[in-house]
């Protein structure tokens, strides 16, 4: 089959599109691009809020349109919460966030002996194994993510992902350590250890291991390879973490911890499981043991009950953290959870209108720090020629364009010379020099 997959949502899901495309290219087929003819087309869906419900069916109706003859598959957490909803949309087959190899074998057979809809959809709460799928960097790409968790049981009141993804699943150490060690071999010169919930990586094991002891043994795997961590749980970060993961050189500096709120009343109604004292704890603890470390966070704005005040508490935090980059959503209501039903629900307007103000405030964060990055010299792992520069990122994940040649997947030094726009400039180190 000539097949073009639409990825929607998380890291997660890239990796569980990349496992699909690996298996799909080993079977013998071709991927082609969304927008072409194609023989099946295959939506990975996201149901994190209900814009992201409409964007799933809008793509998967833009599949049909594409390939009135040809088999729609969707797969994905909004396949698995409302796999009705998706069914209705004529497409062929219907399978959820689990089983992806079970997909492929459906659609396979599906294009073989075109029969009536596929919908199999198990039930998410009930998964107990975690899916064992191939890893590896996708076409063309220079970053693999390797998926060492899955499931989540922090039940958030504005979050459907538990109930789509299921309790708490990890990849036993050994095999993670044996994959990274593979990808290395294979020509990855970083790996993004990546999960629903990473921070909880572990727990179902019943071993006594936790996320430093993984960090460490996928380190210790591929010792060549940067390894670059997903979103953490703020409480994740403590003294131990830090000293064991400071001494690991491979490890990038570079932390995503979810904020969501710097109000703790806001915080309490978002069911998270910390305030921003301990939270602001985490943000110290990065800053002792790592030398200029990239912190960068998520916020949401116009939370139900969220006060004029509230906000400004929320944004006096955020200038005290100092992130380094951030990204501002307005909440969303997702139908299904508690926050969708709670009193003091904030009008469209304001929402947005926060948004706006909150992202104002991360751009300015974000240019302070890039332009503290100038006249250092940085390692740049380059990935992609964009408008006659070579572009990249450093450990610490700050975005770096230069001049060059055949720079893709190759590890450099630049000297930092200026900041533009959400990216530094700079100047390839000769070697010697």
């Amino acid at each position: 089959m000539k097949i073009a997959i639409y990825t929607l949502g998380c890291k997660v899901n890239q990796v569980e599109t990349q496992a699909m495309e690996r298996e799909l290219l080993g079977r013998g087929h071709t991927l082609t691009d969304f927008d072409s003819p194609a023989d099946a087309y295959i939506v990975n869906t996201c149901t994190v809020t209900a814009v992201s419900d409409k964007k799933c069916r809008n793509i998967i109706r833009r599949a049909r349109k594409n390939g009135p003859e040809a088999v729609v598959a969707a797969c994905g957490c909004y396949a698995q919460t409302e796999p009705e909803a998706v069914a209705k949309l004529g497409v062929d087959l219907v399978s959820g966030s689990a089983g992806r190899m079970d997909f492929l074998n459906r659609l396979e057979e599906l294009f073989r002996h075109r029969t009536q809809q596929v919908v199999a959809v198990d039930q998410a709460l009930e998964r107990r194994e975690f899916e064992r799928l191939p890893a590896g960097s996708g076409q063309g790409r220079t970053r693999a993510m390797l998926k060492v968790e899955d499931g989540c049981v922090n039940f958030c009141s504005y979050c459907i992902i538990p109930y789509a993804r299921g309790p708490v699943r990890s990849l036993p150490l050994a095999e993670a350590a044996e994959q990274a060690g593979r990808l290395a071999r294979e020509g990855c010169q970083e790996v993004v250890l990546t999960g629903i919930e990473i921070s909880s990586w572990g727990r179902d094991l019943k071993t006594g291991e936790t996320l430093a002891d993984l960090i460490e043994g996928v380190c210790a795997a591929a010792p060549g390879l940067r390894v670059r961590l997903g979103s953490l749980e703020p409480r994740t970060v403590t003294e131990e973490f830090c000293r064991r993961c400071a001494a690991l050189p491979s490890l990038c500096p570079h932390f995503h911890l979810s904020l969501q709120s710097g109000c703790d009343a806001t915080l309490k109604r978002m069911n998270r499981k910390y305030d921003t004292a301990r939270y602001w704890r985490s943000v110290e603890l990065l800053r002792e043991h790592f030398s200029d470390p990239g912190i960068t966070t998520d916020l949401i704005t116009g939370f139900p009950g969220e006060t004029e005040e509230e906000f400004g508490r929320t944004l006096a935090f955020v200038e005290r953290c100092a992130f380094t980059a951030m990204h501002v959503f307005p909440y969303s209501v997702r139908p299904g959870t508690p926050a969708a039903s709670m009193p003091g629900q904030v009008s469209r307007e304001e929402k947005e209108a926060r948004a706006r103000r909150a992202i104002a405030l991360g751009e300015r964060l974000e240019r302070r720090w890039l332009e503290s990055q100038v006249g250092r010299t940085v390692e740049v792992l380059f990935e992609e020629e964009k408008g006659g520069l070579w572009q990249g990122h450093t450990p610490n994940y700050a975005l770096v364009r230069a001049a060059g040649e055949n720079l893709h997947n190759r590890l450099a030094r630049v000297s930092v010379t200026g900041a533009a726009g959400d990216a530094l400039v700079g100047a390839l180190v000769r070697e010697g020099e």
